[in-house]
């Protein structure tokens, strides 16, 4: 399994409303665009978070870690643990925080 389906589904179904989505493999997994523009993924277990300029502070919660998918770490995006995905509540403060910064972007 490349990546977490069920996972994919709760992220998906907090996007729904949202008529520029489209989805992308990649990374080994599924990103989410909207507008075009990365806004969130799912790597393995893990919520590919681009937060932008706030991924930093992001870096300071628990079960965070930095986005180093190539040997260099992404700057904006951060890997979310499972363990900080488990509640909708969590989920859906994490997928807010991307589409807020993917909103932010012009479309492509």
């Amino acid at each position: 399994m490349a990546y977490d389906e069920g996972l994919a589904e709760r992220v998906r179904e907090l996007l729904a409303d949202r008529p520029d989505l489209t989805e992308r493999k990649m990374f080994g997994g599924i990103g989410f665009m909207l507008g075009g523009n990365m806004c969130c993924g799912v790597l393995g277990d893990e919520l590919v978070a681009r937060l932008g300029p706030e991924g930093e502070a992001a870096l300071a919660q628990p079960h965070v870690r930095p986005f180093d998918f190539t040997g260099r770490p992404m700057s904006g995006f951060v890997l979310v643990g499972p363990g900080a995905t488990e509640s909708d509540e969590n989920l859906d403060r994490w997928v807010a925080g991307c589409e807020a910064f993917a909103s932010s972007l012009p479309p492509k």
